[in-house]
């Protein structure tokens, strides 16, 4: 059986940096390049799972400090695992928890032993070590877990980016010797991917590749990504690293979605996304069509009986008009929270695969050229 969270390269693109693979986990294979939608709390909220089997969703993404929070681990120990609790039979990634380090600044204190937070449901303080992240992923049960670290923050000095990255770093070792401990179920069925840190600053991103390969995990991330950075400070970053990552390594880019983001990261080497935008996006009422994201809330679509994007076969595109979704946004009621959600949930995972299609065609930058022009032809 092959080892979970193993990569296998089927199809080079001749044009760019751009693959075809496949990531095996115990509960089934994964085809790359693939997005991963954000379930953070163990499910995408106001969609059920029926719908996401239906949209072709290969994988979703929980986080280990929420579901850790609540409902707790032993809730989901004693289900037997995430998957049994929240009734998804296909593979899962958590995330560490090292982005909530980030996000959460005001409420967290950051030490070699680990950080100490604040609950955000009651106040009550938790402590999160490397050891204890890996401990959490575990006994959640999920396919793919991340070590533990920080995501250091956009505007960050040189000097601080590199102490950070550093601390990532011996975070890293105690992760993976936490991880192989002992020979267990857990180890035979999960796999663990490091993260690469570094800020912008590309020397201290190259340097953290090659530490996080000394140390050898199945799976290498790029985190601190899409955190207040430019286009072209993201592309330079990706340049410097996915280069060194070994071809036979699934590469994952950490909370980078948009569709653009998609075709342009593919095309420099990248293997995995996550990200909440088209749940996110779509509770704030914008959807994702082949013609651009478009407001549905605005004026212009309260007479238009045309569907959202008459290139897709979602239910929300098959049963509703935009000028209903524009009747429902406008009128607060929370079905269009699930139906604008769900039809981009399916534009993204099929965008995927057409992105896939097109590199076993040997036509990706054909088809990302075709993409753009008609994605950007409504401005």
């Amino acid at each position: 059986m092959l080892k979970c969270g193993f990569y296998q390269l089927i199809k080079k693109s001749s044009e760019c940096r751009a693959r075809v693979g496949r990531v095996y986990t115990t509960r089934g294979v994964v085809d790359t390049p693939v997005f991963m939608p954000v379930g953070t709390r163990g499910t995408l909220k106001g969609i059920a799972n029926e719908f996401l089997r239906n949209s072709d969703v290969q994988i979703v993404l929980a986080n280990s400090y929420h579901l850790y929070l609540q409902p707790g681990v032993e809730i989901i120990k004693k289900a037997g695992g995430i998957q049994k609790f929240n009734s998804w039979n296909r593979p899962m990634l958590t995330d560490s928890g090292g982005f909530q380090v980030f996000s959460l600044s005001d409420t967290r204190k950051i030490s070699e032993k680990g950080v100490e937070f604040k609950s955000y449901i009651d106040g009550s303080k938790h402590f999160f070590s490397p050891e204890k992240s890996i401990q959490v992923q575990k006994d959640i049960g999920a396919d793919i877990i991340m070590c533990f670290d920080e995501c250091i923050p956009y505007t960050s000095s040189y000097e601080y980016a590199k102490k950070s990255t550093e601390l990532s770093f011996r975070w890293a070792k105690r992760c993976k010797e936490e991880f192989c401990k002992e020979e267990d179920f857990h180890t035979t069925r999960q796999s663990l991917f490091g993260i690469i840190q570094g800020s912008i600053y590309n020397d201290l991103r190259i340097k953290s590749v090659y530490e996080m390969l000394n140390i050898g995990f199945t799976g290498y991330a790029i985190g601190g990504l899409s955190v207040g950075e430019s286009k072209e400070e993201m592309r330079s970053v990706l340049e410097s690293v996915v280069p060194i990552i070994p071809n036979d390594k699934a590469k994952y880019l950490m909370g980078v979605g948009m569709p653009e983001d998609l075709w342009e990261c593919v095309e420099l080497g990248i293997d995995m996304f996550d990200c909440v935008v088209p749940t996110r996006n779509g509770r704030n009422g914008q959807a994702f069509t082949s013609f651009g994201k478009i407001n549905i809330k605005n004026s212009e679509f309260k007479d238009d009986f045309s569907s959202l994007d008459s290139d897709c076969c979602c239910p929300t595109c098959r049963g509703y008009s935009k000028a209903y979704l524009n009747h429902l946004v406008r009128s607060k009621e929370s079905l269009y929270l699930s139906l604008l959600s769900l039809h981009n949930i399916y534009f993204m995972i099929h965008l995927m695969g057409r992105i896939r299609e097109s590199l076993e065609m040997g036509s990706f930058l054909k088809s990302k050229k075709e993409f753009f022009e008609k994605y950007y032809s409504r401005n």
